[in-house]
């Protein structure tokens, strides 16, 4: 493992919704993508879904409220619920951390690939 650099993964790709791994660890993927408009709603039945805001501003929205976060912040959606996550700016950039095999969508059927770069 050598390090990873933020802004210069960010800059490998342009693809929206589509998560790139950056490293791993305990079985976890650390991620990286970029958000443009919303997604659908989805859940991961077995997995909570963690978001750090790198750029920009993003909006989860969850069954009974939405969450609103910046650069800087923080926000688990608990295993099980429904939730839809949308960029707020143009574009956001977010870290992700899932653990491996962790379909984006919640069904392996419509999930992005997720390369490592």
């Amino acid at each position: 493992m050598t390090k990873a650099n933020i802004p210069e993964k960010l800059s490998e790709f342009d693809e929206h919704w589509s998560p790139r791994i950056i490293a791993s660890y305990n079985d976890n993927d650390v991620m990286l993508a970029k958000f443009s408009g919303e997604f659908h709603w989805h859940s991961h039945p077995e997995t909570d879904d963690f978001f750090l805001v790198v750029a920009g501003q993003v909006e989860i929205d969850l069954p009974d409220q939405t969450i609103e976060m910046g650069v800087g912040d923080i926000y688990v959606v608990p295993a099980g619920v429904e939730h839809r996550p949308r960029a707020v700016t143009d574009e956001a950039a977010v870290l992700l951390i899932e653990p491996k095999g962790t379909p984006n969508t919640g069904d392996p059927a419509t999930a992005a690939p997720k390369p490592t770069i």
